[in-house]
């Protein structure tokens, strides 16, 4: 299906492109999809279509984000600004389409992984911070493909030829560290799905572990999902990994408290 661009400022890479179920099949849930690609321009929302050509075939409405990336633009604040910015456009799309935003699951890749935790915290940043104040558009639950969750771990193991270093520069500014960190903002108020391929050398298994033991530790809902395959088994619609994305998304997307986990 083609999807509908909206553009959420001047930047080419400011936009999000909008997948919507056709004929009259009923929308189960909204999910916004950001891409990974260790927050660097060579990699694109190209990435996010095939999971969302998969999703809207289910009945899901999704919302394929780009944002500017370290080499384009990016990095701090920047893509923080972007990924909030981008998010909170979707309430345009909904107005436009009738969209019941009540159900609206981040489902982040590797670095988007990372971005799409950070986004779910936003409400608990300090004033001033990139991203900070009320959400136009509250997420209601994540689901982390592989996600880059401990930046400070990241960080000290100078992940892909220093990664975290590339986005956020500064590096003797510890208090901008600590607010790109999804580990600052634990417990969240909602549940995190962390699906990790067990053969992943990309971003360590270690990074998902980190997190929800300190998520959960704090009484947070959050829960580790180990699959078989590497760091793009979690993008591949068919794979083992995908099955259990989709498990996790629908779990999201039901009415109801999430179960403590």
């Amino acid at each position: 299906m083609t999807p509908r661009r909206y553009r959420y400022g001047d930047d080419p890479s400011q936009f999000a492109d909008l997948y919507l179920p056709g004929g009259e099949t009923a929308v189960r849930g909204v999910v916004v999809i950001v891409h990974g690609g260790y927050w660097r321009s060579t990699y694109g929302a190209e990435l996010g279509e095939p999971l969302a050509q998969d999703l809207v075939r289910r009945g899901y409405a999704c919302w394929n984000l780009e944002y500017r990336r370290a080499g384009n633009g990016g990095g701090w604040p920047a893509t923080f600004d972007d990924v909030a910015a981008g998010i909170d456009h979707l309430a345009v799309a909904a107005g436009d389409h009738g969209l019941d935003l009540r159900s609206t699951t981040a489902l982040g890749h590797s670095a988007g992984g990372h971005l799409a935790v950070w986004a779910a915290g936003r409400s608990t940043l300090p004033a001033g911070a990139p991203g900070a104040g009320t959400p136009a558009v509250p997420l209601t639950a994540v689901v982390s493909q592989a996600g880059v969750l401990d930046l400070a771990q990241a960080r000290a193991l100078g992940l892909s030829d220093n990664a975290v270093e590339n986005l956020l520069g500064a590096p003797e500014d510890p208090e901008r560290y600590a607010l790109a960190d999804p580990m600052t903002a634990v417990p969240l108020e909602v549940p995190v799905y962390a699906v990790h391929g067990t053969e992943d050398t990309t971003v360590p298994p270690g990074q998902s572990e980190a997190y929800v033991a300190a998520a959960t530790g704090a009484g947070a809902t959050a829960e580790l999902v180990r699959v078989p395959g590497d760091h793009f088994a979690v993008i591949t619609p068919g794979s083992e990994a995908w099955e259990a994305i989709l498990d996790r998304l629908g779990t999201a997307s039901r009415p109801g408290p999430p179960a403590q986990g």
